[in-house]
């Protein structure tokens, strides 16, 4: 890994060349500094306005109505059955917590050790 990092470092290094390169700051002070001198107006920049700030606890209430009336939208739904896709031979026996006539899926490793 060193030897990668020094081949790296060995490629991306060069000569370096200030006349290349422009310091647009520095002009710019420059350019202020004069008109200053000879009593030229300057006018300030404009700043620009900063983004609001978002109420996080309002975006989080309005995020949980929104749920709970997704909620309540599931509850009226719940007269439609859906199919169970689960696969049974990956459930693991549990018992109790069965409501509404609903038969408990019994994986046949399971059947198989309750026989023996």
């Amino acid at each position: 890994m060193l030897a990668i990092a020094r081949t790296i470092i060995d490629k991306r290094t060069g000569c370096f060349d200030a006349s290349k390169f422009r310091d647009r700051y520095n002009e710019a002070l420059r350019e202020l500094i004069k008109a200053k001198m000879k009593g030229a107006a300057t006018k300030p920049r404009e700043v620009a306005t900063p983004a609001p700030v978002k109420d996080l606890m309002a975006a989080l209430r309005r995020s949980l109505a929104q749920e709970m009336l997704a909620a309540k939208g599931a509850k009226a739904r719940r007269g439609i059955k859906t199919p169970d896709r689960r696969q049974p031979t990956l459930l693991l026996p549990v018992s109790g917590g069965r409501t509404g006539g609903e038969e408990a899926t019994t994986p046949p490793a399971a059947k198989r050790r309750a026989k023996s």
